[in-house]
């Protein structure tokens, strides 16, 4: 389980949009290695963990778009039935609110994004359980 920076991106629902988000990332030389798009009827917002934090959100607000940085936890969990289960079973009992979050798994292992309610406290509880670091 490791606090990671997360990027999130306020992009109007309009063609062209995210493609003008990957390319001046591309340009930049920062990789996005997970995303998450979540739309309403006039904007999305694109949550992304990318490479170079900072970088990418200079890059994107000189484009004049809205962007904001948010800590997340992510946790390596094997990828099997019942890993997830058990962490979010530890968080509900501790009374830990999840306002989003996202996954992808490869192989063994699944990378789970949270947004919790309260970071550091659910980073300790989880801390407390060995769910698993982040490599």
């Amino acid at each position: 389980m490791t606090i990671i920076s997360q990027l999130s991106v306020f992009i109007e629902n309009r063609a062209g949009r995210i493609n003008e988000v990957t390319r001046i990332l591309a340009e930049s030389g920062i990789n996005m290695s997970a995303f998450s798009l979540a739309e309403s009827a006039d904007f999305g917002i694109l949550r992304m963990i990318v490479s170079d934090v900072e970088g990418a959100r200079a890059a994107l607000r000189e484009a004049h778009f809205g962007v904001s940085v948010t800590e997340v936890i992510c946790i390596t969990c094997p990828n099997r039935a019942g890993a997830m289960h058990r962490v979010m079973e530890v968080l509900a009992r501790e009374q830990i609110f999840i306002e989003y979050m996202y996954a992808f798994s490869e192989g063994e292992t699944a990378d789970v994004v949270i947004r919790p309610s309260d970071v550091a406290r659910a980073a300790e509880i989880l801390h407390s359980f060995d769910f698993g670091e982040r490599e």
